[in-house]
């Protein structure tokens, strides 16, 4: 449900949703270039059906989010202001229920601290395929610091901004830019040679309308969509899940041979040795439909 007061939005909230949690984990990088957060305020730019926004999310009464634009970058129409309210509903996946999770972490010995901690929490997405796709290519075989220095030179060299206040707000880069661009244009970058022909490669795919959201959800089945982005060079099915958790919101997206998902049970149960995965599997057989969240309050215990 959405208010109108005066030119802000304050869009309701479940009650499984706490503000705080996930301001938390948006401040897990110093470094992070997609949005600021200032006196407990996100402030993002985002582009919707052409026109560039800056908007402040926060928090107002009974936990609600109160959305409110920037300087002179609002929403010309009714129908753009509609479409803010869904992308962020979408970013911070209100739409899903997460009683039923709670209910079975409760239950769950490596669930039980993650839920008791981060209560409230929700799998913080990124609703731009490409975006998303590009993220998951740049952290691969390298630490979350590494992928984040990365992420920020692409975005400042071929992304547009937004400046208020003497400050820039940055869009990610669009698939066609990246698309039109050679290995050598990427090199400055100091990534390696296959992941700047990766990016250019799932850059074309989106450009040329062979991939994209519906064609991956349009596919039904989980396995199916794995499958689908799989086939893609430069993703495999580390990749793979890591957007299909995070863009697509398939909930049994499940990242098994993740080194963050390994250290994070290591962490809850002590132990030295690194999961096999068989072991894992085992003890993954009461989240089943819930593996995404699961793997995503894990992580919480170290990023």
């Amino acid at each position: 449900m959405v208010v109108h007061q005066n030119k802000d939005l304050v869009v309701k909230v479940p009650k499984e949703f706490s503000f705080k949690e996930n301001l938390g984990y948006m401040q897990r990088s110093s470094n992070e270039c997609m949005f600021e957060i200032r006196d407990d305020k996100i402030i993002k730019a985002i582009t919707l059906a052409d026109e560039m926004l800056l908007l402040e999310v926060s928090e107002g009464v009974n936990g609600c989010l109160v959305l409110r634009f920037l300087g002179n970058f609002h929403p010309t129409n009714e129908k753009v202001r509609d479409q803010v309210v869904h992308y962020v509903r979408e970013w911070f996946d209100l739409e899903n229920d997460l009683k039923p999770f709670y209910a079975m972490a409760e239950k769950d010995l490596l669930l039980q601290k993650a839920i008791d901690e981060f209560y409230g929490l929700r799998n913080i997405g990124i609703p731009d395929l490409f975006e998303a796709l590009v993220w998951g290519i740049l952290g691969q075989q390298i630490n979350l610091t590494y992928a984040y220095t990365l992420k920020r030179r692409l975005v400042e060299t071929f992304g547009s901004s937004i400046e208020w206040e003497g400050r820039l707000y940055w869009i990610f880069p669009e698939a066609k830019v990246i698309a039109n661009l050679t290995v050598e244009d990427l090199a400055p970058l100091k990534m390696t040679v296959k992941k700047c022909e990766y990016l250019i490669g799932v850059a074309g795919l989106i450009v040329e309308g062979s991939l994209s959201k519906s064609l991956v959800r349009g596919t039904g089945d989980f396995k199916e969509a794995e499958k689908m982005l799989v086939s893609i060079r430069g993703i495999g099915p580390w990749t793979a899940n890591y957007v299909l958790m995070r863009c697509l919101r398939f909930p049994n997206a499940f990242p098994i041979a993740d080194v963050g998902l390994h250290n994070a049970i290591k962490h809850v149960t002590g132990v030295e040795e690194k999961p096999t995965k068989e072991e894992i599997l085992k003890l993954a057989a009461p989240w089943k439909g819930w593996e995404s969240y699961a793997t995503f309050y894990l992580w919480r215990f170290l990023y």
